[in-house]
């Protein structure tokens, strides 16, 4: 398809991977984002797999690597910050791997190669869809209305977009689990390395450094569901302390750094269970079709080979069903294996019981010893250097 009017919903990574790809297919594309500007926060995402492939289709890797967040690999220590096990940047049971960059670093690289050619709008959202046969047209907070040949949601879990295209939400599978993330001081405890501790209660502390001089910490831990739900910002800062209160490692410090934070999210950690990504002439992708969590290590891959596919197809593709039909049949394996959690996980890794948190770093230090580690890489090592988690299509244009 040639000469196509799109509406992408949503500036994160998903969307502005898509708006590179679809305008360099010479679809006229338009990226409109709730928020009035970029939203450059986060943790460390890694670029891996498809997204490093992708990355170099894009030539970025470059800008990628030179934007690292300075981790060098990841340390599980015990409540005194004592180390158990260290696992260097590239061994496959740390977190570190080679290209760490943060999200909102991601975000705007991202950008600033698809504003070039598309057309970028803050602070409007989408209030209305009505589509036809021949165009959806799209109402807007702003009171402005438009025609398009396609709109794309690709915005986060809670997709309003979403709901208004499909009139209802995707089902939701909750892992049993809250994580909050916020950026704090750097104090001398810091380092290069990332710091995962266990503490009682099934609470996970994750400290790591970023390029700013800053640590980005992640508390995660075992809730119901409901558990906070419905809170006021100021309100969740309140639960959240009294949750991790008393419960070691650098709690004290990190309860301060609620107490000030600017950039506190805190959430349950759900999958979306979306059974189709597309109605008439509008297709979610990224987090609002598949949110896999953090849990899996999948997110910034599944975001832009999403995006790299979805519009390799709608450029191939004769119509927008079958475009739509591609996708989907290229993508949902790739997302239901990401989604597949190895058994026991997550509840495995959030002891309640001190007991449980010794037998848990016990299990730690075997993994991190010089033997175990020489016969995991002499393992990983007889696998095919070329296997892929997924074949990425090559969309030449002519």
């Amino acid at each position: 398809m040639k000469n196509k009017k799109i509406l992408i919903s949503g500036a994160s990574i998903a969307g502005p991977t898509l708006a590179y790809w679809l305008s360099h297919y010479g679809f006229e594309v338009t990226v409109i984002e709730k928020a009035p500007e970029l939203r450059l926060g986060g943790q460390n995402i890694d670029v891996k797999g498809p997204a490093k492939e992708i990355a170099q289709m894009m030539g970025i890797e470059e800008e990628i690597r030179a934007r690292n967040t300075t981790e060098i690999g990841t340390r599980f220590v015990d409540s005194k910050n004592k180390t158990v096990a260290e696992f260097p940047t590239g061994e496959s049971i740390g977190l570190t791997q080679e290209l760490e960059i943060l999200r909102g670093d991601l975000v705007k690289i991202l950008y600033e190669h698809s504003k070039k050619k598309a057309e970028y709008r803050f602070g409007d959202h989408i209030t209305s869809i009505d589509q036809n046969d021949e165009m959806v047209k799209v109402g807007f907070a702003s009171g402005k209305e438009a025609s398009f040949d396609i709109l794309i949601s690709a915005e986060g879990i809670g997709s309003k977009t979403r709901e208004l295209a499909f009139g209802r939400q995707p089902d939701f599978k909750y892992l049993g689990l809250h994580s909050a993330y916020l950026t704090i001081p750097k104090q001398p405890s810091d380092s290069k390395w990332a710091r995962w501790c266990n503490a009682e209660t099934g609470i996970v502390y994750l400290m790591r450094p970023d390029n700013y001089g800053e640590t980005r910490a992640s508390v995660t831990f075992l809730a119901e569901e409901d558990a906070y739900k419905g809170l006021s910002p100021e309100a969740q800062k309140q639960a959240l302390i009294r949750r991790i209160k008393g419960s070691g490692f650098e709690s004290e410090r990190i309860i301060e750094g609620i107490h000030q934070s600017k950039d506190l999210y805190f959430d349950r950690v759900s999958q979306v269970k979306a059974s189709k990504w597309s109605i008439g002439r509008v297709v979610i992708t990224g987090d609002a079709a598949w949110c896999a969590t953090p849990i899996a290590g999948k997110g910034t891959d599944l975001a832009m080979a999403g995006a790299y596919i979805l519009a390799g197809e709608l450029f191939k593709a004769d119509n927008i069903e079958q475009a739509f039909n591609a996708y989907e049949n290229r993508m949902r394996p790739y997302v239901e294996k990401c989604q597949k959690l190895p058994p026991g996980i997550p509840w495995v890794v959030y002891p309640t019981t001190k007991f449980g948190v010794f037998v848990l770093n016990r299990l730690v230090a075997a993994v991190g010893s010089k033997p175990v580690k020489w016969l995991i890489a002499k393992l990983s090592g007889n696998k095919k250097a070329d296997q892929k988690e997924i074949i990425l299509p090559i969309y030449k244009v002519n």
